[in-house]
C-alpha cells in the first residue's frame, strides 16, 4: 500500500506532542488533509507485589473530568529506551523499584489520529523506595488484589486503554508462570 504525502505542516507544538496537518493521497487516489498528533512514545508498567496484588494509581485527569484508575506510565524523555522509561516512571509515580521486568508488548492507543505507541511491562520483585511526582501529577497509590483489578476492568470501573491492555497481558503471563512445567 503506497501513500504519498504532499505537504506536512505543524499546527501546534506543545510540551509533550505536536499537532500536524498532512496532505496525502491514499492508494485509491483520494486526496485529503488529515490531522495527526505526533507523540514521542511512552512506557506503562503493571507492578505486581510479592503478594500477587497489583499497584494501581487513582490519578486526576483534567481532560476526562476527574480521577481514573491507571497503571503507572510516562512519556519518553527524547529518544529513550522503553525499559529505562518504565523503570523511571515506576519509581517516580509509585515509589517502588522493580527487580524483575517482563516485556508484555506494545499498543497503539488511538491510531486514527496519533502515532503514539505505548510499551507495556510487568514489574515484579518490588521494593519500596521514594515517590517523586511531577508537579502536575495528583496520584494516590493503591495495592489491589489482581482479581479485583480484573473485575474492575470487566465492570467498566477501569476504562483507561493502556491499563486494560496491560492488566490483560499481565494476567496471561502471570497465569502461565504459575502453571506446573511452565516454559515462562
Amino acid at each position: 500500500m503506497t501513500i504519498s504525502v504532499q505537504k506536512r505542516s505543524s499546527i501546534y507544538k506543545g510540551r509533550v506532542f505536536e499537532l500536524t496537518a498532512e496532505e496525502i493521497t491514499l492508494p485509491n487516489n483520494t486526496h485529503m488533509t488529515i490531522d495527526i498528533i505526533r507523540h514521542p512514545g511512552a512506557s506503562a508498567i503493571v507492578p505486581v507485589l510479592d503478594s500477587g496484588n497489583v499497584v494501581l494509581l487513582r490519578q486526576y485527569r483534567h481532560a476526562v473530568g476527574g480521577d481514573i484508575w491507571e497503571i503507572p506510565a510516562g512519556t519518553f524523555d527524547g529518544p529513550e529506551d522503553p525499559l529505562i522509561c518504565a523503570k523511571r516512571e515506576l519509581t517516580e509515580e509509585t515509589g517502588y523499584i522493580g527487580q524483575s521486568w517482563t516485556r508484555l508488548g506494545e499498543i497503539t492507543p488511538v491510531p486514527g489520529y496519533s502515532d503514539e505507541r505505548i510499551h507495556l511491562f510487568l514489574a515484579a520483585g518490588l521494593t519500596l523506595s521514594t515517590q517523586n511526582l511531577d508537579v502536575d501529577e495528583v496520584i494516590q497509590v493503591h495495592d489491589i488484589a489482581f482479581k479485583t483489578a480484573m473485575d474492575m476492568v470487566f465492570s467498566g470501573e477501569i476504562q483507561d486503554a493502556k491499563t486494560i491492555a496491560g492488566l490483560c497481558l499481565a494476567a496471561r503471563v502471570l497465569q502461565n508462570s504459575f502453571r506446573p512445567n511452565s516454559d515462562v
